[in-house]
């Protein structure tokens, strides 16, 4: 599939690579941006051979946040043509949420400068690798703005509240360094390609492990930030051991385990994954 500011391309190793592209504005995110991101993770939602995905930008920047072209008009509604009377979709926020729904683990490879949406967006992905001189920014209080693509929820949740109203208050620019003592992200060594140690580090998520297993993994550590007592953890945790406990790969596992043999993996996370949050009140749970 051809995009306009995206690349995506998909490793006979099973990692796909989705390269933010538009060098020329430092990858700055507009709406085209947006919708080819959504495209491209039903495309890899939809290839079962694809088992992790690696987000990284072309040129020397990830992306610098949003496309400012419009200038003064960027954000007002109105100014683009859009009723003022509904609320319109905050574009990041869809990018997010999205990420957050995809069945693969996702490793966001910072390359370069990382802002507003640049950074955000990266938020409901599993792991932010980031050279060690790029720039982080949740810069939207001095755009006049507030923070979107859901990171008033990501945020807190993977730095805790102090370290994320300190960012946002201020709007600040800070090193990757700083991020990285947060726990925002990990930054690689010197002179260490950022997409090479992306893809070692997708190589071993994903290399030993069956798919569906990671799928429903991924959806259980991330749904479960959302519940309120560990019982609800509990009841999924219970329901996913009994669905996928009487299905091939469970019996594989086990059993090139102890054949110590490679497993032969047979499931699907395009057909196979079971939704293990769906009707809470069904009684049949003890």
């Amino acid at each position: 599939m051809s995009y306009e500011t995206i690349d995506l391309a998909v490793e006979r190793s099973g990692i796909a690579i989705i390269h933010l592209n538009r060098p020329d504005r430092l990858n700055a995110f507009n709406r085209i941006m947006m919708e080819e991101l959504l495209s491209a993770c039903d495309v890899i939602d939809g290839d079962d051979a694809v088992r992790a995905v690696i987000v990284t930008g072309t040129g020397r920047a990830f992306c610098v946040g949003a496309d400012l072209d419009t200038g003064g008009d960027t954000f007002d509604a109105e100014a683009r043509g859009r009723d003022p009377g509904i609320i319109n979709r905050d574009g990041g926020g869809r990018v997010a949420l999205r990420f957050f729904q995809l069945t693969k683990p996702i490793i966001a490879a910072i390359n370069g400068p990382a802002v507003g949406v640049g950074i955000t967006m990266t938020l409901s992905m599993d792991v932010r690798l980031a050279v060690p001189e790029a720039k982080i920014g949740f810069v939207f209080t001095r755009r006049g703005i507030v923070p979107e693509a859901c990171s008033s929820w990501f945020l807190p949740r993977l730095v805790g509240i102090s370290q994320a109203a300190q960012w946002c208050y201020s709007g600040r620019v800070f090193p990757a360094t700083e991020a990285a003592r947060a726990g925002l992200l990990v930054t690689v060594e010197d002179g260490e390609d950022v997409v090479d140690r992306a893809h070692r580090l997708a190589e071993e998520l994903t290399a030993r492990s069956a798919p569906v297993s990671v799928a429903l993994t991924r959806q259980m550590l991330w749904r479960g930030m959302t519940l309120d007592h560990p019982m609800e953890a509990h009841r999924a945790d219970s329901r996913a051991i009994q669905a996928l406990g009487s299905l091939a790969d469970a019996r594989e596992g086990v059993e090139s385990f102890l054949e110590k043999r490679e497993p032969k993996w047979s499931l699907r996370p395009s057909r196979d994954t079971p939704d293990v949050f769906a009707d809470w009140d069904e009684p049949d749970f003890r």
